[in-house]
Formats: C-alpha cells, sequence, structure tokens
C-alpha cells in the first residue's frame, strides 16, 4: 500500500507536468518575446502552490525555452546565438559583428598568484602574479557567459581600461600585446549557485565551456581564457570533413586538448 506522503509527492509531479504542458503548448503557439503567465497566475489557474509553479516554470528556462528578465516577466526565449568556428574574435568583436551592444559586470580584475592551470597555460613563473580578470559577459544588457581570463604579468596595464563597455583584446593591443592564434577546447557543466545567480538563470542549468590558450604575435602564450556560456543562449558551430584514410588514418586522430 503507498504511503499518503508517496501519494501526495505523485500527485506534486503530475501536477507541475500538467503545467509545463500546458506552458509548453503555449510557447509552441507564442512569438518571441511574448510573456508568459506569471507563477501566481499559473498557481490560481491550477489550484497549486507558487513552488509548484515556479518549478514547471524553472524546467522551461533550463532547455532555453522561456527567458525570465528581473523586474518585467517570463517570455519565450530568443534562439540561441550561433558562433562559427576558424576566426579569433573577441566577445566584443563578436557581439558588435552581429549588431549586439556587448557590455559586461566587471567581478574582479586584479593581480593574483597562478594556479596550477595558469602556470601550465601561460608558462610563467611560481613567484610570480598573473593579471586575472573576472566578467560577466553581456549582449545587449542579457547575461550570456561567465568568463575569466589569466593573463602574463607584462599585461598588467590592461587593467588601466575600461573593461566594462571595452574590449580587452582592444587593450591588449594597445599595449603592443596583440592575441594572434588561439587553441582551446569545450567541455560541459551545470550552473552552481553563485554561477545561477550572476547569469540569471536556474541552478543546474547546462554551460557551454571553451578553454582558450591564445599565443602573441611571437608565439609565447598570452592568455588562458575558461568562458562559461548559457547554452541555450549560445551555440558554437564545427564543420568536419571526412579525410580519406591515406591522408588522415583514424588512428592519427588527436585525443588530447589543443
Amino acid at each position: 500500500m503507498k504511503s499518503p506522503t508517496k501519494k501526495k509527492t505523485l500527485k506534486v509531479e503530475h501536477r507541475y507536468q500538467e503545467i509545463e504542458d500546458w506552458l509548453r503548448a503555449k510557447v509552441a503557439r507564442g512569438k518571441i518575446g511574448d510573456a508568459i503567465p506569471s507563477e501566481v497566475d499559473i498557481a490560481t489557474k491550477f489550484s497549486v502552490s507558487r513552488m509548484t509553479a515556479r518549478h514547471a516554470v524553472m524546467n522551461l528556462m533550463r532547455e532555453g525555452l522561456v527567458d525570465r528578465k528581473r523586474g518585467a516577466g517570463t517570455f519565450v526565449a530568443e534562439q540561441p546565438l550561433h558562433r562559427r568556428e576558424g576566426v579569433l574574435l573577441s566577445f566584443s568583436e563578436d557581439m558588435a559583428r552581429r549588431g549586439l551592444t556587448p557590455s559586461s559586470i566587471m567581478i574582479s580584475g586584479k593581480l593574483e598568484i597562478p594556479g596550477k592551470n595558469d602556470l601550465a597555460a601561460l608558462k610563467v613563473q611560481k613567484n610570480s602574479k598573473c593579471v586575472v580578470v573576472k566578467r560577466i559577459r553581456m549582449a545587449d544588457g542579457v547575461p550570456l557567459a561567465i568568463e575569466r581570463v589569466a593573463l602574463v604579468p607584462a599585461a598588467v596595464d590592461v587593467l588601466k581600461f575600461d573593461l566594462v563597455n571595452g574590449s580587452l583584446h582592444e587593450a591588449l593591443r594597445h599595449i603592443d600585446l596583440s592575441p594572434i592564434v588561439a587553441n582551446g577546447w569545450l567541455s560541459a557543466r551545470v550552473a552552481n549557485a553563485a554561477e545561477s545567480k550572476y547569469l540569471q538563470i536556474p541552478i543546474k542549468t547546462p554551460l557551454l565551456v571553451e578553454t582558450r590558450i591564445i599565443e602573441d604575435k611571437s608565439g609565447n602564450p598570452l592568455e588562458f581564457t575558461e568562458t562559461a556560456y548559457v547554452a541555450t543562449r549560445y551555440v558554437i558551430d564545427i564543420k568536419l570533413n571526412c579525410a580519406p584514410a591515406f591522408i588522415a588514418p583514424f588512428n592519427a586522430a588527436p585525443i588530447d586538448p589543443a
């Protein structure tokens, strides 16, 4: 015999699934930017608690179907931005080319003792300090990513530039440290509590994490960056050609990060 607690849990799960299905139908019929009912209105319509209504809305947010704007409400989400591979662009350059206004919220920008990954990527001495810049990257006011950049000590003067509205790569060029070549790799994780707050997304929303090591014109490491994008807001497109075996045998394909 099922316990009363288990019956109650099953009932709640059934209710928020019913709410999700109803919201999905509204999203499918709606247009980008259309408002969806508030949690209070949903709770009233389905005779459930506001927490149950919020659970259903959060699940749709994690899937990228709706987006919440603080103080305004919840809306049918825009399609994610797509970036083509093969061209080294800064975030600011990428957004500007799309006609979007790039900006940042500065979390911190200072000299720090390098971590193990910084030391390996930048090949700096253990007793030196790296320039570390942490920002929330925005496009037209929408948070797309959290970025941590570690730079070689010689790049300390970038901290004198406007890194809220300006481009870090442009600042590097001004001090004659131009980024030229990038090697990178992609991974994935879910947002923790701090990241969800910064990016205005539910906890455990998928993040697409791009890690880059960028070299200067002399081939020396200049920048080590990890950018965690909201996976429902930003997509990186790739194109792969299947080369004949006599040119590139299968077992010659790389398996380690670039």
